[in-house]
């Protein structure tokens, strides 16, 4: 039987900003808001847990890591669930069960008990992000992917943030198990809203070649006039054509290298502020208070330099990045060495992390555009599993440098390191991406690209 090709890209490329796609980054963004909630909120509640069970800095430098250790291997995991059995289950199921396993660290009556739901707790957490990445990614332009990408981490930045001051109203009177249970049940309830809303990739499907009625469904939910074909084939055609222009190779032999290099160094920045701001920043003589508020702020910040960076990185590619972590590193040696009095320090390191978590962001919002939809969960996933040698690493040496009898102010010039490297990897990545843009735009047509092609088959 005769059957007509319909291309999901060009029905994608093709859109404007609707209320299918507009639905799908509100979901996102809450779910991304609670796992960064959820992950992070240990940094806020730990001056509360340490003495409870006796916790030296190298023990709590053991229980941010392992964390971090579980979401290496989630990122593995469900990345490989992403592209066999679909976005769309993958995500709910790492929704639910980090909803429920930080719940259960409330609970803990160890610090073995801490460790073990700490690193089950990160495998669902970093399950949950990259598998986020690739279905906004396979529904958006290409005009607005990394614009997408970074309003979603947005809400892992102010997730992040609330922890502060939630810790601060609740650990008091309730105890500190308190903040997990809040934590935990309302990214269950975001996991029910999921099951209603969530759509699983048109782009992962037509790859598959199967189940054409789902597609059909979801495609009348993106651009509810389109008209198909009764007997109808489904291609991604722009992916075809990559295939066809682009050396897989080189995404293989040099920019996927670098962008795990890219990820470890930018890793360990971002997750050293995370999950020692607080405690650093008590160290240093500001009140608990102070220190959780400098942290929530500072979070914020990093919000923002993600969000001023996304429309540059749209336009002018991965290259737009490099800015970010240069403007970090003069002020990294500033906080560790010259003397800003307390209202400059908290200003620096307010614009360190707005750099440092910006380019952060920069890098979430590229890891996936290199890699097709066959296998995007599972490039993101590697990708952000990887870099988790760095969030594993960043909080754990930052507790044996702090456990040294060096001032604590220069844990700033050694974060430093990190930066350069980073610039260094995402200025090639850059570069290489600069080229392919230019490939990509003289082989656009000049009319727009028909969403149905004949062709018997």
């Amino acid at each position: 039987m005769s059957q007509q090709e319909v291309d999901v890209s060009s029905i994608i490329e093709q859109q404007k900003l609707n209320g299918f796609l507009v639905a799908l980054v509100v979901g996102s963004w809450v779910i991304t808001f609670f796992d960064g909630f959820d992950m992070n909120v240990i940094s806020f509640a730990a001056p509360y847990i340490a003495p409870e069970f006796h916790l030296d800095k190298v023990m709590m430098g053991k229980l941010f890591s392992i964390g971090l250790a579980g979401t290496m291997v989630g990122g593995f995991l469900f990345g490989y669930l992403g592209d066999r059995i679909g976005r769309r289950p993958s995500i709910i199921a790492a929704t639910v069960a980090f909803s429920v396993l930080t719940m259960a660290i409330a609970f803990s009556k160890s610090y073995e008990q801490l460790l073990a739901l700490r690193f089950l707790d990160g495998i669902a957490i970093g399950g949950m992000l990259p598998l986020s990445w690739a279905l906004n990614i396979e529904y958006a332009p290409k005009r607005f992917r990394s614009t997408i990408v970074t309003v979603v981490m947005v809400g892992y930045s102010l997730g992040t943030a609330l922890g502060g001051p939630v810790t601060v109203w609740l650990a008091p009177k309730y105890g500190w198990g308190s903040v997990f249970l809040v934590g935990g049940s309302l990214s269950l309830l975001s996991a029910i809203g999921l099951i209603a809303m969530l759509p699983e990739s048109v782009r992962y499907l037509a790859s598959q070649g199967g189940k054409p009625d789902t597609i059909v469904r979801t495609l009348r939910r993106l651009a509810p006039d389109l008209q198909l074909p009764s007997n109808p084939r489904f291609v991604v055609a722009d992916e075809e054509t990559s295939r066809k222009s682009f050396n897989a190779r080189l995404l293989l032999r040099v920019i996927t290298p670098l962008l795990w290099i890219a990820y470890i160094f930018s890793s360990m920045t971002a997750f050293f502020l995370a999950t020692w701001t607080p405690l650093v920043f008590e160290a240093l003589g500001f009140s608990r208070s102070t220190a959780a508020f400098a942290a929530t702020v500072n979070s914020a910040f990093g919000a923002l330099g993600g969000l001023s960076l996304m429309r540059f990185t749209d336009r002018f590619g991965a290259i737009a990045i490099t800015v970010m972590p240069l403007l970090a590193i003069p002020l990294l040696l500033a906080a560790a060495f010259a003397d800003l009095g307390s209202d400059g320090f908290l200003v620096a390191t307010a614009f360190i992390t707005l750099f440092l978590i910006g380019g952060h962001f920069g890098l979430y919002s590229i890891a996936g555009i290199f890699y097709p939809s066959a296998y995007r969960s599972s490039g993101t996933g590697w990708a952000i599993s990887v870099a988790k040698i760095g969030s594993i690493a960043g909080p754990y040496v930052a507790g044996l440098i702090l456990a040294t009898s060096l001032p604590v102010r220069n844990i700033y010039a050694v974060v430093a390191i990190c930066p350069a490297v980073f610039a260094i990897c995402i200025l090639i990545i850059g570069r290489m991406h600069t080229k392919i843009l230019g490939r990509e735009t003289k082989a656009a047509p000049i009319e727009p690209t028909v969403a149905v092609a004949q062709g018997a088959r």
